[in-house]
């Protein structure tokens, strides 16, 4: 029996919660997955793990073991990368995933500051707005804009995005300034669509910070870009995200309304797998990219 082999997907099972995932995050056959960890129990003659049709937890024994097979696997990256030589130049490819504009935006530049910086790794930037796997689509790092579902992935949070409702000065002049949520069902709305969009806006209270939630039949579905040259047009009033609309706004061709109700910032985080050792061009970028993107969203957060 390969026991360093055993003792890997013994550790990515913990560090997914599952035999399928662990499969996935090393592109592994769950069956193998299963039967080396049962054969790695059978050699040491102790159960490490206790299975459920709901989910798996280590044994006493179990928790023992993983933290010195962990420390030994660490210790073994660490000699192979020594001698590799990657401490002295971090090198491999990188794949990050990134909302379609958001990526464009903020995250192609700091993508090509950093491949100026390192010249031994490639990376290949997925722009769309589909929330992608990390496993199944073999991404190594996503950057995620809104509140995460709880998961095995670690989570490095560089700012937050103000979803924000704007029209055209033109539109604003035929319809009025809607003074309240409930004002938008008198005039004509637009939106972005997706798995994740819903036709209902929501909004807080003010007053009583109770939320409030509209169901409205937008005129126009259509991608993030061309929603904001829509609304520009006076086409309707549009909900976005800050910086999407950030140039308009600030030029003044769109104008922010429903301030008072907005809700609380979406979060905008790094999401990406962890591993008993990360690799040292993941640790170099996430180094690299925190700080750069973390000043660039710093001013979208609150109110101008």
């Amino acid at each position: 029996m390969d026991r360093i082999e055993a003792m890997t997907l013994l550790l990515a099972t913990i560090d997914t919660g599952s035999f399928s995932a662990a499969g996935r995050a090393l592109r592994v056959p769950v069956q193998t997955v299963s039967r080396k960890v049962a054969e790695l129990e059978r050699c040491i003659g102790t159960q490490l793990l206790t299975r459920t049709t709901r989910k798996i937890a280590l044994t006493d024994a179990g928790a023992s073991y993983a933290q010195a097979a962990r420390s030994i696997l660490e210790q073994l990256a660490e000699a192979e990368r020594v001698a590799a030589g990657e401490f002295v130049a971090p090198r491999g490819d990188l794949v990050i995933s990134a909302p379609e504009l958001f990526g464009r935006l903020h995250v192609l530049p700091v993508v090509s500051d950093f491949l100026e910086r390192f010249a031994d790794i490639n990376i290949k930037l997925v722009l769309g707005d589909r929330n992608v796997d990390l496993f199944d689509d073999q991404i190594d790092l996503v950057v995620r804009i809104g509140h995460l579902p709880d998961s095995g992935m670690i989570a490095s949070q560089v700012g937050t995005l103000r979803g924000v409702v704007c029209a055209s000065p033109r539109l604003l002049e035929v319809h009025g300034v809607p003074q309240t949520p409930q004002a938008l069902k008198n005039m004509p709305c637009i939106s972005t669509f997706g798995p994740n969009i819903t036709s209902t806006w929501r909004f807080i209270d003010p007053h009583a910070g109770s939320p409030i939630e509209l169901a409205l039949t937008p005129r126009l579905l259509t991608s993030a870009v061309a929603l904001v040259d829509a609304a520009i047009q006076g086409t309707g009033v549009a909900r976005l995200l800050h910086y999407q609309a950030f140039e308009a706004i600030d030029s003044g061709t769109l104008r922010v309304v429903l301030e008072d109700y907005e809700l609380t910032p979406f979060p905008v985080h790094l999401l990406y797998a962890g591993h008993p050792h990360m690799p040292l061009k993941m640790r170099r970028f996430l180094e690299f990219a925190t700080p750069r993107l973390r000043q660039s969203l710093a001013h979208f957060s609150t109110h101008r």
